[in-house]
């Protein structure tokens, strides 16, 4: 079977609003239908219509004093995203390198997102037992290390609506499904200032996660050392890896500006 190009798949009505977006670089701040209208080679009624669907979405906004039209906030907020996710990766890697070199474990970095977490970059163990990569998984936050280090410093009125989002399903005997047995492990986990998966995902497998901040103060994401409980037991986590991930959480948020 042959395969397509990509360009195959492309959708057309989407190219166009991309273009469009696209329209507003440098200098130009604000563009009529008009103008639009012949950059982009449409009809000015297709062009009203990828500005109404844009603008519905926050995307382009109208300027009603002039009828023109120019980025929306919903615009900034995308590229605001990336280069937070960008700046923090960039600043993750050599953190789960190190952390690798001298614990032998998995390290992850991953983001908050939809009362999911997104695992977005990792350092494997050289060890053949390991953790299966999930770098682009979404995994609940209820019942994983770098999801629960979030949990813990949401609001109250955030935290409830988040609870109140998820299906709280029993995955292991030691998922906490309870929404007052979670709210208290999270009281703990703002005190300690790190999170543990005891298993409450997979049988099995343990991991450790302490919170990223930046220069907002924020919570930005989650640094986290996961493997099989066989290897992650109490005496470690307490001798070793608690005090490493704490370290790395630290010296993460200080590296995105957050003032120590």
């Amino acid at each position: 079977m042959v395969k397509k190009d990509k360009s195959e798949y492309i959708i057309q009505a989407v190219s166009h609003a991309l273009d469009l977006l696209e329209q507003f670089h440098g200098d130009i701040d604000e563009l009529g239908v008009t103008e639009l209208s012949k950059r982009l080679k449409l009809h000015k009624n297709n062009v009203f219509r990828l500005l109404a669907t844009l603008e519905s979405r926050g995307y382009i906004e109208q300027n009603r004093a002039t009828e023109n039209y120019r980025l929306g906030l919903k615009a900034l907020e995308l590229g605001q995203t990336f280069i937070k996710q960008m700046g923090l990766l960039r600043q993750a890697r050599p953190i789960l390198d190190r952390m690798v070199e001298e614990c032998n474990e998995t390290a992850y970095v991953a983001i908050f997102k939809e009362n999911h977490i997104v695992y977005l970059d990792v350092v494997e163990t050289s060890l053949t037992v390991r953790v299966v990569s999930r770098v682009g998984s979404r995994l609940p936050a209820y019942c994983t290390a770098s999801g629960k280090a979030h949990l813990a410093f949401l609001s109250d009125e955030e935290l409830e609506s988040a609870i109140g989002e998820q299906n709280l399903v029993q995955h292991t005997p030691t998922t906490l499904a309870s929404a007052d047995k979670l709210k208290a492990e999270l009281k703990q986990i703002q005190t300690n200032g790190y999170a543990i998966d005891n298993e409450e995902l997979d049988p099995g497998v343990r991991c450790i996660a302490a919170p990223i901040r930046d220069y907002t103060r924020r919570i930005v994401g989650a640094v986290s050392i996961s493997g099989p409980s066989m290897r992650l037991e109490d005496k470690r986590l307490k001798e070793e890896l608690i005090p490493m991930i704490l370290h790395a959480g630290e010296d993460l948020s200080t590296r995105l500006g957050f003032p120590r």
